[in-house]
């Protein structure tokens, strides 16, 4: 009997036993196995490919939203201050209000899109993670660079006010992120404008500046902006703040997914910190022309209005629970925090301070609070 026959009644008897795929390898066809396997093989390095070429455009398009931000916010903020200008606005009032949101436009409008999507996570960790950084990432850099030593009257007012703001915004979270919640952040948001507006108006009614954060502001306005190029800075800078948001939105989002991490811990990591770039870059501008009151301004501002316009967007959009991690860990850092900036920059005394050894403390609580959460993401 002949090779092929004993083939064809080797495959037959398999046929009625439902027994082919025991008998295909290695008896019948070994050549059947190392063609599928090294098929495999080109799939899964087709597969691998592919990913990591996914994975390189999100890293990019991440750069790249970051980058035109930053860039977005600095023109929206020149733009909007020369048109309050224009209109006789105080320059205090735009220092307070106009500037303060100005720099916390690219945190209000990732972590608007990002609830529009459903990813309520990534516009928590954003709020909480940006007044995070704030507080140890940037003004421990600034303190590094030039110890920070303030006495402004409005910073000592604002300081209290911020703290009772967390501890508010800190228990609303127990019970998750509503409407209700949302709508009484924004009436303290408003209150809190028109406490601004009023002691700017008492302020400017006196004919010497006592305060040195109100020259600070003013040496800092932008001189010389023809209204055609405000305007185009205005419209221009929000369109791309727009843009760039919802490019960052998409790359995280992406990003989170490949990783198989929680939206709300690249919100803390990557998004905050990219979100906080206009901050660090303001203070340590400030700092090297020891404009020592507008640094530390700049932080107490960003924070209230982080808390107040950018907390409250989860529960108006995308209401729901708060993540435990979020009650349990990443609140009591931020109150923390805001407590020690509260007694360093409040000072107790004639004037606040904030030296060198306490700015790397700062930093170094920052850098430790990070590494914890990329462990927990790890784990």
């Amino acid at each position: 009997m002949s090779k092929c026959c004993r083939i064809n009644r080797k495959i037959s008897k398999a046929v009625e036993d439902e027994s082919l795929s025991n008998m295909l390898y290695p008896s019948l066809s070994p050549w059947i196995y190392y063609i599928g396997a090294a098929g495999v093989k080109w799939h899964n390095r087709r597969i691998t490919h592919i990913t990591i070429k996914y994975m390189l455009i999100n890293v990019v398009a991440l750069v790249v939203g970051l980058v035109f931000l930053v860039i977005a916010a600095d023109k929206f903020i020149v733009g909007t201050v020369a048109i309050a200008r224009k209109f006789n606005v105080p320059p205090l009032l735009i220092g307070l209000t106009i500037v303060g949101l100005g720099t916390s436009a690219p945190e209000i409008l990732v972590s608007a899109i990002a609830s529009f999507q459903g990813n309520a996570g990534l516009a928590v960790g954003n709020a909480l993670g940006s007044n995070i950084a704030n507080i140890g990432l940037i003004l421990g850099c600034t303190a590094l660079i030039s110890p920070l030593a303030f006495n402004s009257d409005l910073l000592r007012r604002e300081l209290p006010i911020l703290m009772v703001v967390s501890l508010i915004c800190y228990f609303m979270a127990f019970d998750g992120l509503g409407v209700i919640d949302g709508v009484i952040m924004l009436v303290m948001l408003g209150v809190f404008l028109a406490w601004l507006v009023r002691l700017a108006k008492k302020t400017g009614q006196k004919k010497s500046m006592d305060d040195p954060l109100e020259q600070e502001l003013i040496d800092e306005m932008p001189e010389n902006v023809s209204e055609q190029k405000a305007w185009l800075f205005f419209v221009v800078g929000l369109i791309a703040l727009l843009a760039s948001s919802r490019l960052l939105v998409w790359a995280a989002v992406n990003i989170a997914e490949s990783f198989g991490v929680s939206d709300l811990v690249i919100g803390l990591t990557i998004v905050a910190l990219g979100t906080s770039l206009p901050e660090l870059a303001a203070s340590i501008s400030s700092v090297l022309k020891k404009e020592y009151e507008l640094a530390v301004g700049n932080v107490i501002g960003s924070n209230m209005y982080n808390l107040l316009a950018v907390y409250s967007l989860p529960g108006l959009i995308a209401p729901g629970p708060v993540a435990e991690s979020v009650i349990y860990r990443d609140f009591p850092v931020m109150l923390g925090l805001t407590g020690v900036l509260f007694i360093l920059g409040y000072g107790f005394s004639k004037s606040g301070h904030i030296n060198r050894w306490e700015g790397s403390a700062l930093l170094l609580a920052y850098i430790g609070y990070q590494w914890v959460i990329f462990q927990s993401a790890v784990v």
